[in-house]
């Protein structure tokens, strides 16, 4: 098994995609700084899962899909600033926050099935 070959990040690759898509159009692409940050965070969830699925020991896979959440729920956070100074489209910016919720749960689950030693 790859990391490509699990859900979580083949839905995190989804949410990266969806975002930079996002941010190429105006007004959010003129707001360098959210943009970047959306973007950044974006990448941070498939990468970190990715990265944990390569560790051998359970408590640093558990640490980077962790961190992968985390960074979900960053994405999550910023569609709020987004959707509150109207810089996307209120549909485009409702269904990226699902698919970041969903990309979190999914994340969760892994993290259960790699739960570390004395957890």
């Amino acid at each position: 098994m790859r990391f490509e070959d699990l859900q979580a990040w083949q839905r995190a690759r989804v949410l990266t995609n969806v975002v930079y898509t996002l941010c190429r159009e105006k007004p959010l692409s003129a707001d360098f700084g959210l943009r970047d940050q959306i973007q950044r965070a974006a990448v941070s969830a498939m990468s970190n899962i990715a990265e944990g699925f390569e560790r051998q020991g359970k408590q640093e896979k558990w640490h980077f899909y962790n961190i992968a959440k985390g960074s979900a729920g960053e994405v999550r956070s910023l569609t709020h600033v987004i959707l509150d100074n109207n810089l996307a489209p209120c549909d485009a910016v409702l269904s990226l926050r699902s698919l970041a919720s969903e990309v979190g749960a999914i994340i969760y689950g892994l993290m259960r099935s790699t739960k570390p030693p004395g957890s």
